[in-house]
């Protein structure tokens, strides 16, 4: 079991790493608008190795069958195990090259702001609102558990969903 966690999430945490920061080199400037959706679009890919890494574990461990919790904890590893690297990834990326990541985002949320048409009083409450959370987010004991629950709940969600679909034998039935 365990052998099979570390080779799915390693390859999983590869896949989102990779992909997410070739997904910033890739829109450079735009900051949010529509990062996002592909964000959780590349940890949806990324982590459907979950369903094949408990399909795996099902048809070679527990000869083709497997309850719902056994299941479940293979997904949670795998989940866990790609969203080490995929933070491990961000404080690379963040250190060497968005040391300033709070403050474009910061700027492009007052434009947002401003755009919608807020007083000036309600954007300099909201920026006074985030000064705490951009010195918070200066320390790494702070920005690493943020980091992790950006991908904890996508790889929580694919692991339900697998376990569930995997208990049943019928479902891609294991191979003579």
């Amino acid at each position: 079991m365990t052998r099979i966690i570390l080779i799915f999430g390693t390859i999983s945490g590869l896949i989102v790493s990779v992909l997410m920061l070739g997904s910033i080199a890739l829109s450079s400037g735009d900051h949010g608008t529509g990062s996002m959706l592909t964000g959780y679009l590349i940890m949806l890919v990324a982590l459907s190795f979950i369903f094949v890494a408990v399909k795996r574990h099902r048809d070679v461990n527990h000869g083709g069958t497997i309850k719902f919790w056994p299941a479940l904890a293979v997904g949670l590893g795998v989940a866990l195990v790609a969203g080490l690297f995929y933070v491990i990834a961000w404080e690379i990326y963040f250190n060497i090259w968005a040391r300033d990541f709070m403050d474009v985002y910061l700027n492009t949320q007052i434009e947002a702001q401003q755009a919608n048409g807020a007083s000036a009083a309600e954007i300099e409450e909201f920026r006074a609102g985030m000064e705490p959370m951009m010195a918070l987010y200066q320390n790494w004991w702070f920005r690493m558990p943020i980091t992790f629950t950006e991908i904890a709940p996508v790889g929580l969600l694919v692991a339900i969903v697998s376990a569930a679909i995997l208990r049943n034998p019928g479902v891609l039935p294991r191979r003579a």
